[in-house]
Order: C-alpha cells, then structure tokens, then sequence
C-alpha cells in the first residue's frame, strides 16, 4: 500500500491519483481575432451598403419634394398668370376698341374739315311780306363744319389729363370789365333797335342779288399764287436796334417781312369758326351758351400759331374791308378809323347774331421778342335771348425776333360777361410759359353762377381745342380745321385766310375803291413781285403822310364814313357802325360815292 501523503490545501486527495487533462474546446486566440476581423468587416460593408441606399432614397426623396413643390409652385404661377393674361387680354380689347373709336372721330373729324365745292340747298325764313312765298335758294359750301357732333364728343385726350383743375381768380379782370358795362349797354341797345330785322334784311339781300352781284359763288381758292419769300438776308437787327422800348407801327419794315393780309382782314379772321356763335343763338342753358361764346373768344387766336414770322401790312386811314360768307351766313365790314392812334373797327352780323369790336394796338420791342398789347373790347349780341357778351384780348409776344425759329405766344386773362344777366360769368387764363411750367400755349377757365360757384371747367390749348369738363370724361366743344397743303409755304394761312384777300371779278365793281383788296403792295407781294410791293408800299406811305400834312395845315379832322364814335359817363369812346355801309352799297353804290384816293 502506498503511503498516503497529506496536503494542507487538497487533504483528501491521493497522490497517486493522474488526473488527465480534460480535451479543450476553446478556439485558438490568433484564429479567433480573424473571424471577428471577418464579421465587422461583413457588417461594416452591409452598414455602408444600407447607409448608400438610405442616402439614395433620402437624396430621391428629397429632389422628389422639390419636384413636387416646383409643381405646386408652377401650377399657382400659372394659375395666376392665366388671370394676368385674362385681364391683359381683355385690356388690349378695350385699347384695340377705343383705339377703333378714336379712329374713327379722326377720320369724322377729318372729312369735316376739308374744304369742297357742295351745294347745299338752304331754305331762308321769308320776311313778313314775302310770307306767302316759300323761298329755297342753294348755295355754295366751302367748309363744313359739323358743329353738333364736335359738341357731343366725348374725348379722352391724354395731352390734356395734366391740366389744373382750379378755381380762377375773380379778381383778376373786374375793373376793367365793369368800366366797360356803363357804355356797353348803351351801345348795344342801340345795336339791338338798329338790327331788329337783320335776318329779314340778309334773306331778302342774298336772295336779290345784292350781296354778291346775282349770282352765287362756285368756289374760292385753295393756294395762294405765290409762296412767301425768304427773308433769311433780312438784318432786322440794323432796323430796331434804335427803336428799342418804342412803338413798332411807326417803323417803316422791309415788304418781305409783310403777309399778303392787313390788319382789317386780320378782324374778318376772327369769324372763321362763327359756326360756335349761330350754335349759341340755338342753345337755351345759359351756362352752355357762355361755354360756347368763351370757344369762340379762344378760336380767334388758333391762326396766329404758324404766323410768327411775318406780320399784317398796317391799314391806312379811312382804308376798308367787306367779306360776305353765303356759307357762314355773315357778311363783315371793317374800317380804319384812326391812324395816330391806329385804330380798326369792324362790325359783323348774321340772322343768329350781331358782332363788332374796335381794337388800337401798342407794341414794344424789347431786344429779343416784341409785345403786341390790344386796346379795346369784343361784343357779340343774340337777339334771340337778348344776350350781349363782352370781352378782353390778352397780350401777344413774339419771340426770337432777331435769331431763332420766331414762335408766338399769348398770355392773360379774359373776362367774359353778359351786360344784359348776371346769372353768369366766364374767366379764361391764356398760361404764359416759364421755366417751370412747360405746357406752352395751355388756356384754363371756368363758368360761374352769380354766388361764384363753378358750374363748367375749361381747359385745352388755344391751337389745338378747348374742351368742357374734366378729363378724360371732357367734352370738345371746339377743334381748329385741318390746314392745307403746303400752309408752311405759304405763310402759314389757314383756308379761311387764303380766301380773304381773293378779288373775285363779280365783286369788282361792288368794292368800295378803298378796300384792301384793291391795295397794290398787298395785291403785288401776294403774286410774289417783291420789287414792285416794295415800290407801292412806299408809295403808300407817302400819299398818308401828305394828305396827314393837307389836314393838319388846313386844320382838318377826318371822320370815318361808316363808323361813329360813342362816348360814355367815363369819357371812354368805343365805335360802332352808323348803318350805311350795306344802304350806300345797295343806292347808290359805291362807285357812285365820293371816296378819298388811298393809293
């Protein structure tokens, strides 16, 4: 028996005991980091696969979102560009119709404005004793002029949207046009007895032959028989260089700077639209009549635009001018009937109306440009109504005079009032330009009632139209004829004034020998002889200045054949025709009467 060993820590073990090493199931530590190497590397690849696919699907959605909401986007801009377009659509129809219409006034207002040879027939209102006989006579028209459509025209003119709608001082003009109201009324009372029957008188005239020798005329003249001459060689500087700050009229001017027109014909000028006077006379609002007598205050100055760069030969004494319209339905006379100051006067009438004014001029020439300021007044009567209107002129300044293109300008203010009502008065102010203002040639105005309230605004430009109302709701009330060709050629004239100076052969001998017609420096710079006006201009002259020296040494006044001076509590004259001119035309003519040798 083997001896039993004891141990302090294993005392129950035997020694002799082999204990035999269990087989081990663990893997070898080398091998075992491989596998783990293996199995991150296999899960770090899938982790990177998922996270690229995940990317991918983000990035996917992501530009699928934007997609989406470039869609949205794009549908709501289209959505609100096919309403832009609706409405520029319906806009561009609006302008393609309005532009339709506009067209269409313009080719109305432009087949009204040229002149033709038509004969319309004319049923004349017989006077009392010719009441049993239905008269009709046809007459020749020149110039239509559709005066009820141009009055209803609605215009939407954008050269006029920017004009000031204010109320007009009434201050401006009082005195003057209440001085003029104590003598006025006189006046026009007298006129008013002396014309009771002008209508009857003018039918049974042109219907006898008296007015225009028988026979009516064809036609007039649509051109001058020469254009104007050129005036560039003319120093005017050597001319008024010493007569600066003086009276003009007293200045003897080379013939060229002259128009075939004299002052007379200048007044007989003013009536080329006298159509807005016989609208008046049928027109019972008193506030529109006053419209229309104020369109036609302003139609006087729309010739003078292309004017500038001459001016009217000056009257001489006792000189005069006749103008029947069979057309127009006025006849005109005009007489100078002063010379130092110079003063023209003239008297118009028709079966609607009664007009007249005398006008002295005084101008200045101030280095540069030279003001024209009128004296005097304007006075249209409507028997009809028993109206009389009366007004001012504004000042005239012609700039440019020594260098430069010459342009014109007119600036004041006119004061319209009827002397026979107070239920309204009309204030007109012609804007002088400036540096500030560039609206050149703007007239504004407005009409009344007796507590100065506005009833009608008025706005425009005296060469282009006065309208009535604010715009673009305004309403033309008046609009200048279109010119004829050439006008720039012929010193600017309008028809009406290439129609004044014509001598037609039936009137020959119906003339008085001193009307202008007969005035051999007019009648030879129109034909376009400037040597032989110049020769006759001078010659002109000289006969004034003698028989001016006959009188004066022999203490002799001269008196005007067919006017009368007036003179009211003020001492302030006005001239008015003594009805003889149309008596001594008829019996026993003029060529039958004593007249003085003007030239």
């Amino acid at each position: 028996m083997s001896p039993v060993r004891l141990h302090s820590s294993n005392p129950n073990l035997c020694a002799d005991i082999e204990f035999q090493t269990p087989p081990s199931h663990l893997t070898d530590p080398l091998e075992s980091s491989t596998d783990y190497t293996k199995l991150q590397e296999e899960f770090c690849l899938i982790a990177q696969k998922v996270h690229s696919l995940l990317k991918s699907a983000f990035n996917s959605i992501a530009i699928e979102k934007e997609k989406l909401k470039q869609m949205v986007s794009e549908q709501d801009h289209n959505k609100g560009h096919s309403t832009q377009m609706a409405r520029l659509r319906q806009s561009l129809s609006q302008a393609l119709n309005q532009n339709a219409e506009l067209r269409s006034r313009l080719s109305r207002i432009h087949s009204e404005s040229i002149i033709c040879d038509q004969v319309v027939s004319v049923n004349i209102i017989p006077s009392p004793d010719e009441a049993g006989e239905q008269i009709h006579v046809s007459l020749p028209l020149s110039q239509q002029v559709a005066n009820e459509s141009r009055l209803s025209m609605s215009e939407s003119v954008s050269e006029f949207f920017d004009a000031q709608e204010v109320l007009l001082s009434a201050s401006s003009s009082e005195n003057e046009a209440s001085d003029d109201e104590s003598y006025i009324s006189d006046v026009s009372d007298n006129i008013s007895e002396d014309n009771t029957s002008v209508a009857d008188n003018i039918s049974r005239q042109i219907l006898n032959g008296e007015l225009t020798g028988g026979a009516f005329r064809n036609g007039r003249r649509t051109c001058l028989p020469a254009p104007c001459p050129d005036t560039s060689n003319i120093n005017l500087w050597n001319i008024l260089r010493n007569n600066i700050g003086k009276d003009l009229s007293k200045v003897s001017m080379p013939v060229e700077l002259n128009e075939p027109l004299n002052t007379l014909q200048h007044l007989c000028e003013e009536m080329e639209y006298s159509e807005l006077l016989d609208k008046a006379s049928e027109t019972d609002d008193p506030y529109e009549r006053m419209v229309l007598i104020a369109a036609f205050a302003v139609s006087g100055y729309c010739s003078t635009y292309f004017r500038a760069g001459s001016k009217p030969f000056n009257p001489v004494l006792g000189e005069t001018y006749e103008c029947i319209r069979e057309d127009k339905g006025f006849r005109f006379f005009s007489e100078q009937v002063s010379h130092h100051p110079p003063i023209s006067a003239c008297h118009c009438e028709s079966k609607n109306f009664v007009f007249w004014q005398d006008i002295r001029w005084k101008n200045k020439f101030w280095g540069k440009s030279m003001e024209i300021l009128p004296v005097g007044t304007l006075n249209v009567m409507l028997p009809k109504y028993g109206d009389c209107y009366v007004w001012n002129k504004v000042t005239t300044c012609i700039h440019n005079i020594l260098s430069g293109r010459r342009w014109i300008e007119h600036y004041g203010e006119v004061t319209i009032r009827n002397t026979k009502s107070s239920v309204c008065i009309c204030k007109l102010t012609f804007v002088k330009v400036n540096y500030w203002n560039s609206n050149v040639n703007e007239v504004q105005g407005v009409v009344m009632d007796q507590e100065g309230k506005v009833v009608h605004r008025l706005f425009g430009k005296w060469h282009e139209g006065l309208y009535c109302g604010v715009a673009p709701s305004a309403k033309c009330v008046w609009r200048p004829g279109s010119l004829p060709t050439n006008y720039e050629l012929y010193y600017g004239f309008t028809r009406f004034a290439i129609e004044l100076n014509e001598l037609d052969p039936v009137l020959k001998d119906l003339l008085p020998p001193t009307d202008a017609r007969f005035r051999p420096d007019q009648r030879f710079l129109e034909e376009g002889n400037l040597e032989a006006a110049a020769a006759e201009k001078q010659r002109v002259e000289e006969l004034q200045r003698s028989r001016r020296r006959y009188m004066e040494e022999n203490n002799l006044e001269h008196v005007p054949k067919f006017f009368k001076k007036v003179i009211d509590a003020n001492q302030r004259e006005a001239w008015v025709s003594n009805d003889t001119y149309w008596e001594l035309r008829k019996d026993p003519g003029f060529s039958k009467v004593d007249s003085p040798v003007l030239w």
